[in-house]
């Protein structure tokens, strides 16, 4: 028996996923089972204490939902607040700080192998 071609869309609800704890807070990831890994979206929970990592195949796009804050960017602190998207390519030791909740696009699809720490 036929399955039928597969789907070209899916669709999650972030907020309906269980939180993970990451580097940055607490997260709920979308799009982890998608078998071609062309990207993740992710609500993020910074927390004030937020580590310092870097990816070294991943690309991200922070876009702050909430709050108020700082990125720290190889280095170069940047003032964030709503409606602020940050570019953060691979390489780049990048950190929240402060009080925010962020959508995060990571292009190729989030690898948890591929967070570095100094």
């Amino acid at each position: 028996m036929n399955a039928g071609p597969a789907k070209r869309y899916a669709v999650e609800r972030p907020g309906e996923l269980s939180p993970q704890p990451c580097p940055c807070g607490l997260t709920r990831r979308a799009f982890v089972g998608e078998p071609d890994g062309l990207a993740t979206l992710h609500v993020v929970d910074i927390r004030q204490d937020a580590r310092t990592h870097y990816h070294k195949r991943l690309t991200e796009i922070y876009y702050v939902l909430q709050g108020e804050g700082a990125m720290e960017l190889d280095g170069d602190r940047v003032g964030v607040g709503p409606g602020t998207a940050v570019l953060i390519k691979a390489g780049c030791r990048h950190r929240a700080v402060g009080q925010l909740r962020v959508l995060v696009a990571a292009i190729p699809a989030f690898d948890p192998g591929d967070e570095w720490f100094d």
